[in-house]
């Protein structure tokens, strides 16, 4: 990380700032949370606010800081640390320290025998029963770092890891980048001899054909015409694609085809003239199956808070393409969004072996309401337990109702939405013959219809 990032940088699921001045026992605190959960950087020196205030003139105390991973964590932890040199905010050399925490394969507690997981951008004390489902999780050995059998260097793309070096910025090239974090592990063959074997995320990430040693790495996409999956005579699948290669790939092209199946919607916009904007359309709802259960502590009353990697080598890289946008958050990100846009909330459930995620177009959204919505007035906008107007939407109604003539910016500071998410709203209310637009001497206002 640079200077700037760790001023500027939001604290979240794995990075944190502490001043130097803070106890070592409380520091090891965020050291367990991140060692329980997926690792993480604390910079030291640095004030919540960002404030440079440096480690410099503190070395008892700073030795005591650095000594917090092994004297007061049960396990110790082994986080390395590095010294950057800054000017601080009285304009002075001084330096932080930037401490990498690994995420462990054990669960650490502190010398009081509380455990602690990171949430977000907090340390969560675990209760008995979450401290013994951490504990079953640690002991499952992540599948990413298993050897893959008959797996050879010959059948890895050496210019993928190239490419992924450059993006993060390693300097010592692919083979070495490979050895030096965890991609290649040392085995024995029958006669002892020993040898190197690739790992399963060097594999899924940079193998030239991953397919060929994990038959069900593969996504497959299957379009339904309606509402409900049918079979037999009644079979309504319009399409059905398989894709596979290495993750960067099959991801990028799972997302062209998903483009492909958007439906291009007009309607009018904020300004009082006709747009064209995307709705993602499979009739009425999408629905990811993923194999397995849910990892760790995440279950899925808590999915939008809590958050376990399985996979932590996998989702690193996939945050370094900026295919998510940070650990933990792209969860919570599609609840927000959801709800901004005036749609039901995202749906989790688990059975045995399976992972359902499904999310639903209301009837009310964009594309979908004709005349006034199936609402009947006022009256039933108003009380939005009783209609399809979420929460969020009905705010804007009636921001618009109580202010006449109001327009774009005032609606969004009366209720704290973004302008995108107002668009929306307004989009929404106007096709369902609920507001218009008038024009006037300066820019026009927003009505509701009479």
């Amino acid at each position: 990380m640079t200077i700037e990032e760790i001023q500027k940088s939001t604290e979240f699921q794995v990075f944190d700032r502490k001043s130097a001045r803070i106890d070592a026992k409380a520091l090891a605190i965020t050291i367990i949370a991140f060692a329980n959960a997926d690792g993480g950087r604390i910079a030291i020196g640095v004030e919540d606010d960002g404030a440079l205030t440096g480690v410099d003139g503190k070395t008892e105390h700073v030795n005591e800081l650095l000594r917090a991973s092994y004297d007061y964590c049960v396990p110790s932890i082994a986080a390395s640390t590095e010294y950057m040199d800054v000017t601080d905010v009285n304009g002075q050399p001084n330096h932080i320290i930037l401490m990498t925490v690994p995420q462990s394969v054990r669960v650490h507690a502190n010398q009081a025998d509380e455990v602690y997981y990171r949430v977000g951008d907090k340390s969560k004390k675990l209760n008995f029963e979450q401290r013994m489902q951490l504990v079953y999780a640690k002991g499952e050995h992540y599948y990413e770092d298993a050897p893959v059998n008959n797996a050879r260097w010959e059948d890895l793309d050496m210019a993928l890891v190239g490419d992924y070096v450059k993006v993060i910025g390693y300097g010592k090239g692919a083979e070495t980048y490979l050895r030096e974090n965890g991609y290649v592990v040392k085995k024995e063959d029958y006669r002892g001899r020993e040898y190197e074997a690739l790992t399963g995320a060097a594999v899924l990430l940079f193998g030239k054909n991953p397919q060929r040693f994990f038959q069900r790495a593969q996504v497959r996409v299957i379009r339904y015409d309606g509402t409900e999956a049918k079979v037999g005579t009644e079979m309504n699948v319009v399409k059905d694609e398989i894709f596979t290669g290495p993750l960067l790939k099959l991801t990028n092209d799972v997302l062209a085809f998903v483009k492909t199946q958007i439906k291009e919607h007009t309607y009018l916009g904020p300004d009082g003239r006709f747009r064209t904007d995307e709705v993602k359309l499979f009739d009425d709802h999408i629905t990811v199956e993923s194999p397995g259960i849910l990892p760790g502590l995440v279950r899925p009353y808590n999915i939008r808070e809590m958050h376990f990697s399985r996979n932590p080598k996998i989702a690193l890289y996939m945050r370094s393409y900026k295919l998510v946008k940070e650990f933990g958050e792209g969860v919570d990100r599609m609840f927000r969004e959801m709800e901004e846009a005036g749609l039901p909330a995202p749906e989790y459930k688990q059975n045995e072996f399976m992972v359902y995620a499904t999310i639903r177009q209301a009837k009310d959204a964009p594309g979908q309401v004709t005349g006034n919505g199936g609402l009947n007035g006022d009256d039933r906008v108003n009380d939005s337990r009783n209609d399809s107007l979420s929460d969020s939407v009905n705010s804007t109604y009636q921001a618009i109702k109580a202010n006449p003539g109001i327009q774009r910016k005032r609606i969004s500071e009366l209720t704290g939405k973004s302008i995108p998410t107002i668009d929306r709203h307004i989009a929404l209310l106007a096709k369902s013959n609920l507001i218009e637009h008038r024009d006037s001497d300066k820019t026009g206002g927003y009505y509701v219809k009479k």
